[in-house]
């Protein structure tokens, strides 16, 4: 009897070293073998309304605004997308900015905003007006602080529409700054990517992030756009996948040369409120959603604490040994290959570190799930 709390414990590290390594093989492999090819100048098949939405981003638009519209993406001598900029009562001279491009770009406008849509937080009413007046009927959504990787960003996103796609995934990372705080952001950018990318590409997609994501604007009617969830600051790009999204009318488009950079966050502070933010929507995930997160989240989360009291087991250390080292293979092989399919290989060498600090992320933002309401403003 004095041995059952040692092989109960051994069978609790087994379990979640056997689970976190079938998420592995089975899921986030997907991405580290990615192989899709695509043409940078492939001649355009749709044609795209890019909506950005923008609040007081008198400082980001003029960085980032013209590679949008300077993307090689045309049908002869005519531009095959447009360029709208929804301004939300902006309180800086974004306005002034926005007004004085026009002249430059002809496939480029802007909508002013001057009232706010009650009952209706964060930018969803400004995207939903920004998507009914779109001319065409494929939207493409980034943000104002956001800048595409290259001039073919678009014509690699629009690819991702072929075989009678509806909603198209990219990836969206932050920039690599000096500092262990960028190292974080971009890790847990890179690790919550590598999750919504491989369901995606198993066909169980779940989510989508609103600086790299395109969509029918017939689906976006269909579905009523935001009216679900309407109510939430957050989850017009994560819950609307949510729920529009199947296992048939997904693409996923992974090219350096189509990912859309940030500026990430400089302060742990504001980081953390964005975490929280984003986070509080996952309780509105499909049940099926919920339960695959979740199951893979509580093995990370217990992995640890499991292991090392499974080093205090001698009758099956040795073993316990074996299934680390298999363990680490696995995730390291895959982890590797899928930090370079996403441009982010320097981080491999802190990727051990990362994965163990995982235990204090789940403690630390794991409440918003339940009890975080979201902020009621987007800016």
């Amino acid at each position: 009897m004095s041995d059952n709390p040692g092989i109960i414990i051994f069978y609790c590290f087994a379990a979640t070293a056997g689970i976190q390594v079938l998420y592995y093989l089975i899921f986030f492999s997907r991405v580290a073998f990615y192989k899709r090819k695509f043409e940078e100048e492939h001649p355009p098949e749709e044609q795209l309304s890019v909506i950005i939405c923008a609040k007081n981003e008198e400082r980001s638009l003029p960085k980032n605004l013209p590679t949008v519209l300077q993307q090689r993406y045309h049908r002869q001598q005519d531009p095959a997308y447009e360029v709208i900029v929804v301004n939300d009562n902006s309180e800086d001279d974004s306005k002034y900015y926005l007004a004085s491009i026009e002249k430059g770009y002809s496939h480029y406008r802007h909508i002013e905003i001057k009232q706010t849509a009650q009952f209706i937080p964060g930018k969803k009413y400004p995207l939903s007006i920004g998507i009914k007046g779109a001319q065409y009927d494929t939207v493409v959504l980034t943000d104002a602080d956001c800048k595409p990787g290259s001039i073919y960003w678009l014509s690699l996103m629009a690819q991702g529409f072929r075989n009678g796609k509806e909603i198209v995934l990219g990836y969206g990372p932050y920039y690599k700054k000096p500092g262990f705080l960028n190292k974080v952001i971009r890790y847990e950018t890179y690790f919550s990517a590598l999750q919504y990318l491989s369901f995606a590409l198993s066909g169980v997609p779940y989510m989508g992030v609103g600086r790299n994501l395109a969509y029918k604007k017939e689906l976006f009617f269909r579905h009523k756009g935001f009216t679900a969830h309407q109510n939430l600051a957050s989850g017009d790009d994560d819950l609307f996948v949510n729920r529009a999204a199947n296992g048939g009318n997904v693409g996923v488009v992974i090219n350096k040369l189509a990912f859309a950079y940030s500026e990430p966050k400089t302060k742990w502070k504001h980081w953390f409120n964005q975490k929280t933010r984003h986070m509080s929507t996952g309780k509105h995930y499909k049940f099926g959603h919920k339960f695959l997160l979740g199951l893979f989240s509580l093995s990370h989360f217990l992995f640890y604490p499991a292991l090392v009291a499974a080093l205090f087991y001698p009758p099956m250390l040795l073993i316990t040994l074996y299934i680390l080292g298999g363990k680490i293979l696995v995730q390291s092989v895959i982890t590797y290959l899928a930090l370079k399919r996403l441009d982010e290989k320097d981080l491999f060498w802190y990727a051990g570190l990362m994965d163990i600090l995982m235990f204090l992320y789940y403690i630390i933002f794991t409440p918003a799930l339940f009890f975080n309401k979201g902020r009621t403003k987007w800016k």
